[in-house]
């Protein structure tokens, strides 16, 4: 009993489990993913308006000279998402993820029959959230200015006996607008390096 025991256990840690946490990789991820695109495309439709937040100075005779960001505008949005975001995994992660066992026999007609093992998730260390942007030509005197939001999560899976922890990360186009004017190569700088936050998630033990 206590060989087939120990053949049990190892073949269950060795090629059960990696299986599981193969799919539970991808399921968690794709959760996460549409999870955190949700709360970004939910505050920006709500709380992001470029002319207020992206100020555009030009001279009298109509040429840019200077493109600014309001930084605490754009922080603001920014705690709200990673908090958000953080939120809406937890609660997420505290119904589960359900795989059905059959999978482990990768076949496509008992895959979806079988008792089903739940996997939890949580976030860990830190949500951080920044901002990125890209200027193009779109013309004679015309640029296109895109902003992005990068929101990077660390998540930790749970099946029985084991646990996974991943990074996810996502990249959203949040803005697009075509700046009328002659742009100088200066003003084609704009620094959002300081826009943007980490916040710490409670770490389970």
């Amino acid at each position: 009993m206590l060989i087939i025991f120990n053949i049990l256990f190892f073949y269950y840690d060795k090629v059960v489990t990696s299986t599981i946490l193969a799919s539970a990789d991808a399921q968690a991820r794709a959760n996460v993913t549409q999870i955190v695109n949700s709360v970004i495309l939910d505050e920006f439709s709500q709380n992001f308006k470029y002319d207020e937040i992206i100020n555009v100075d030009k001279d009298k005779d109509g040429n840019i000279i200077m493109i600014k960001a309001d930084t605490l505008k754009m922080n603001k949005i920014a705690s709200e998402i990673a908090l958000n975001s953080q939120n809406k995994i937890k609660s997420s992660g505290e119904i589960g993820i359900k795989i059905p066992l059959s999978y482990l026999l990768k076949s496509t007609i008992l895959s979806f029959y079988g008792p089903r093992i739940t996997i939890k998730m949580s976030p860990i260390g830190f949500i951080e959230t920044k901002y990125s942007s890209d200027f193009e030509s779109a013309g004679i005197n015309q640029t296109r200015h895109k902003i992005y939001v990068q929101v990077k999560t660390n998540i930790r899976i749970f099946i029985p006996l084991k646990y996974q922890d991943i990074e996810v990360s996502n990249e959203v186009p949040i803005a697009e607008t075509i700046i009328v004017g002659k742009v100088p190569d200066t003003a084609i700088s704009l620094d959002l390096n300081g826009a943007g936050i980490k916040l710490p998630t409670d770490t389970l033990k």
